[in-house]
């Protein structure tokens, strides 16, 4: 069976998915690697054009809306009290000298360019990245100087996008194998009260495919940009409860009369 066809099957069949423990180790890795791609493609979509849309936004309202500013020693400077935001084609721009707002605020924001007291926060998609300005050691930036930042980020984006699509690729993925893993080990709690016979290796296999459901469910939440209520335990109950399915469809082992 290839890869899509587990992928179908893995939605709506614990059967299938108990099946899957049969199967090479390579090929349920590769499966894992699969999920991960799927599960990013919305942060990488949005990211890409938050990116090009931010870059314009933010050179033109950075020129003309927003007052001087300096940073100095890892510090923004600017002769404003309070935080100054400013909303322009569906994108947020912030200048904040005095520390009131964080990076879990400019998050909130969906897709935001803010330079903040001590860093440099941009956000798509509903996640953000941060680049303090400590690695500006020795730099003075002003306004003019950002200005001219902002318009080598145009010629660059084309390789910051790939980049930080790898960069979120390779941690989607090591957080699904960590998950996959523990996983596994709530199997075998799972297969000891159930009285099913199975090693760690195959309910580790049958742990990456008990993902499938909640990862398609996320998947779309996030590409239709819809915030869901406590997601951490909505994803482990599911994925629980499917690999529970899946461990419940393997035969228990002949009793020796």
């Amino acid at each position: 069976m290839n890869i899509f066809k587990q992928f179908f099957k893995s939605i709506y069949s614990p059967k299938d998915i108990a099946l899957f423990r049969f199967q090479g180790i390579g090929k349920t890795i590769l499966y894992v690697f699969f999920l991960s791609f799927i599960s990013i493609l919305p942060s990488i979509f949005y990211f890409s054009t938050s990116l090009s849309t931010g870059i314009d936004t933010a050179r033109s309202v950075i020129k003309d809306e927003i007052p001087s500013f300096s940073i100095k020693n890892g510090q923004l400077e600017a002769d404003i009290k309070v935080p100054k935001t400013i909303d322009k084609n569906n994108f947020t721009i912030i200048l904040d000298p005095t520390g009131a707002i964080a990076e879990k605020d400019v998050e909130a924001q969906n897709n935001a360019f803010a330079l903040l007291k001590d860093e440099f926060v941009l956000a798509a998609g509903g996640k953000s990245q941060t680049y303090p300005y400590s690695m500006l050691q020795g730099m003075d930036i002003t306004k003019s100087n950002f200005l001219d930042f902002i318009n080598s980020l145009e010629s660059l984006k084309f390789i910051i996008i790939p980049v930080a699509s790898i960069f979120i690729y390779l941690f989607s993925s090591a957080s699904s194998f960590i998950e996959v893993s523990v996983l596994a080990l709530i199997g075998l709690a799972i297969k000891n009260l159930t009285g099913r016979k199975l090693k760690y290796g195959q309910l580790w296999r049958m742990a990456a495919y008990s993902e499938t459901l909640p990862t398609v469910f996320f998947t779309i939440m996030s590409a239709i940009k819809t915030y869901v209520p406590n997601s951490f335990i909505i994803n482990w109950f599911v994925i629980v409860i499917v690999l529970y399915l899946a461990i419940n469809e393997t035969p228990k082992p002949k009793k020796i009369d």
